[in-house]
This record gives structure tokens, C-alpha cells and sequence, in this order.
């Protein structure tokens, strides 16, 4: 699928990783609607990137239905979806105050895996009304989770579920939505240079990378962003889960 002319709803985009994809997406040709919370300076990042600002909270499940309607209405159609938005807070399965509340893992989930698939099926049912391209695609839909899906940490067990859930519904949709020509694939970033990352001592990123194979430093998020793209012009990337790591793998803590 190619940038020029491309119409992409970017979920997260006042900041990060996603930001710097719609920025890329911009600077090859692509307009961009930034999906982020009505405190993020999403506002700010569409008017430089003349595209349109739409907030929303993914976890306002119903919200998220209408806000999407509107940037699609908005972009006049919708070919390419990425979602960033998630997190959360570390907790361990029992603590010595007792069993995590169930609540707490549940809006983690929610806002992780929940979050992420609400946002996928309402992207492939606009995505589905699309005329297909040369290549038969009618749309690319980016998830991400993380490496934590795999190697979780002590206190990330929420977290690690969540994402886990992310990665394993990625290849299901993409079979469901193959027929449709829609792709889903989903990127799972190790540590990267956001949100409260963003800014910490060189000493202490040293630390937290160490066990990277090379480069042993955070990920940058212009580097999501050239993943991202790929993605979205390569026919043959569907269904697939793509560490972007440098080689690393979490340990236990």
C-alpha cells in the first residue's frame, strides 16, 4: 500500500511511537487523524501535521465507536490504523497486603487488550467498504504490544496478559479479514524512549538495556515508525508479531 494519498488513523499519535509514524506518514504524502486523550497535546501535533484531532479514551468502549466514526468521516475513509495506546501499573499476583484486586488487572486488560481489539474491529469495518487496491488491499491495521508478552517481568503479570492477548488474536484476525484483502500485523517494542522513558539518565538506560544484544540502548521512536511503514507498503507482512527489540530479552526483574 502506498503513503501518497493514504488516509491513516493514528490511535496515541500526540506522542511517542505513534506521533513520530504520523509524522512519517505525513512527510511521504499521507493525512492523518491523531486519536489521543483531550489532555495530550494532540491538538498541537495535528495542526502541524494538517490533520484533525479527536479525542478519546479507548476505554470508553462506546465513546471509542463514535470517535473513530468521525476521524473516518473526517479523513473521507480510513486505508491504515495504528494503535499505541496502553500501559500500566505493576503489581504482583499476591502481595504481602493480600492477592491483587481483580479490578486492577481487569483495567489493565481493558485498556491493553480490550482497548486494542475494539479499535481493530471498528477500523476493518470501515476498512471493509473500501474499494480495493492494484494488490487487492482494502486496509492495514498495526497493533502493539510488547516484549513483556513473552518474557513478563515479576509485577507485570496484568501486563504481560494483556499483551499477550494482543499478540495471539493478531494471526486470527488476520484469517478472519484475509477474504476482505485487510491486513493485521502487530509490533511488540521492547524498552523505548517514551512517556515516562523518555527523559532517564544515561547511567540508568544503561542498566535497563544491558541485556540487549546490540544496540544496547532504549528504542527510538522514530524506529517504531520506519517498522510501522514497512508494514504498511509490504503486501506480504500479514498476521505476523515482530519483536523490535535489539536482541533483548526482559529477566525475571
Amino acid at each position: 500500500m502506498e503513503l501518497k494519498g493514504l488516509r491513516a488513523v493514528i490511535v496515541g499519535g500526540a506522542s511517542g511511537m505513534a506521533r513520530s509514524t504520523a509524522e512519517l506518514i505525513t512527510a511521504r504524502g499521507g493525512r492523518v487523524a491523531i486519536l489521543d486523550r483531550p489532555s495530550s497535546d494532540g491538538a498541537a501535533v495535528a495542526a502541524e501535521l494538517n490533520g484533525t484531532f479527536h479525542a478519546l479514551d479507548v476505554t470508553d468502549f462506546a465513546g471509542t465507536e463514535t470517535v473513530i466514526a468521525e476521524a473516518v468521516a473526517t479523513l473521507e475513509g480510513v486505508d491504515v490504523t495504528v494503535n499505541t495506546a496502553g500501559g500500566a501499573v505493576p503489581g504482583r499476583t499476591i502481595s504481602k497486603d493480600g492477592p491483587m484486586p481483580l479490578e486492577t488487572f481487569q483495567s489493565i486488560v481493558d485498556l491493553n487488550l480490550i482497548g486494542t481489539f475494539n479499535v481493530t474491529r471498528l477500523a476493518a469495518w470501515h476498512m471493509s467498504k473500501n474499494e480495493p487496491n492494484a494488490d487487492g488491499e482494502r486496509g492495514v491495521i498495526i497493533n502493539t504490544a510488547s516484549i513483556a508478552a513473552f518474557e513478563g517481568q515479576i509485577g507485570q503479570v496484568a501486563y504481560s496478559a494483556a499483551k499477550g492477548g494482543v499478540v495471539a488474536m493478531s494471526l486470527t484476525i488476520a484469517r478472519e479479514l484475509g477474504s476482505l484483502g485487510i491486513r493485521v500485523n502487530t509490533i511488540a517494542p521492547s524498552l523505548f524512549q517514551t512517556g515516562l522513558t523518555a527523559g532517564i539518565p544515561d547511567e540508568y538506560e544503561k542498566v535497563l538495556t544491558k541485556d540487549a544484544a546490540f544496540p544496547k540502548r532504549m528504542g527510538r521512536p522514530d524506529e517504531y515508525a520506519r517498522l510501522a511503514v514497512s508494514i504498511i507498503e509490504n503486501p506480504m507482512l500479514n498476521g505476523s508479531t515482530i519483536r523490535l527489540d535489539g536482541g533483548q530479552r526482559f529477566a525475571p526483574k
